[in-house]
């Protein structure tokens, strides 16, 4: 669904009425604001809206690319909400999960963060990015969720084996193995960068789209003109693991 960002309010589906734990997973790796990072605002009324439905714990989740604490990050971002516990990727305990696709892509198992598999219910939140033509939308969000002991910083081979592997490849096998319940792109304004992660040209744009992970960034790419490999390669996926 697509929304007037001037007009967004966040209804909380119906199944958050019976969940003990909200898992939030923000853009949140440089202390830059939005729409590098996703804004204090969204989160907001994000978390007002799941408030209005239930008093269960809510959790922000988010890593560096390099491995550095996330904690300062979070202050410079204004991300101080009451009752809402911030955690960091590289401080949680690690479990490994296998990739339940019948054959993965590149990756059969990955390192996630153990908080992740005992929440009820997940939200990836993004702002509407374009790095070198390719867009960054809900699902290229959760790679920061890898520890980046495991897969960036100093870890053999790190982030830059996974890019080596075809980063569309990696994101399209973490999508079925992390099944996150709700994606929500932060579009009022689109961010293009051509390099820098934090420096680049910004567009108006006014939206905030909102659904099933795969399907917002199917949306937002077609609404944009965007290219987006790993939608291409979770529709193949699907046929065959729906099947």
């Amino acid at each position: 669904m697509i929304f007037e960002a001037s007009e967004f309010v966040f209804k909380a589906p119906p199944v958050l009425s019976r969940v003990r734990r909200v898992l939030i997973k923000p853009s949140a790796c440089y202390p830059v604001s939005y729409p590098v990072t996703t804004s204090r605002d969204i989160l907001s009324v994000i978390i007002e809206g799941i408030r209005q439905v239930t008093d269960a714990d809510i959790l922000l989740l988010e890593g560096t690319p390099g491995g550095s604490p996330i904690y300062p990050i979070y202050q410079a971002l204004g991300y101080s909400f009451p009752r809402v516990l911030t955690l960091d990727v590289k401080d949680c305990i690690w479990v490994e999960v296998d990739n339940p696709l019948p054959k993965a892509l590149v990756m059969p198992t990955f390192w996630v963060p153990n908080v992740i598999l005992s929440s009820d219910y997940l939200i990836t939140v993004a702002p509407l990015k374009v790095f070198n033509g390719i867009g960054s939308l809900s699902l290229m969000n959760l790679l920061t969720v890898l520890p980046s002991s495991k897969y960036g910083g100093e870890a053999p081979g790190g982030w830059g084996a996974l890019y080596s592997l075809g980063i569309d490849k990696v994101i399209a096998d973490l999508y079925f193995t992390l099944s996150f319940d709700l994606g929500i792109i932060e579009a009022r304004q689109k961010f293009i960068s051509w390099g820098d992660p934090i420096q680049g040209e910004i567009e108006e744009y006014g939206k905030v789209f909102i659904g099933e992970p795969y399907q917002v960034d199917c949306e937002a790419s077609e609404a944009l003109g965007l290219k987006t490999g790993y939608l291409d390669l979770i529709k193949a996926a699907k046929v065959v693991f729906e099947t």
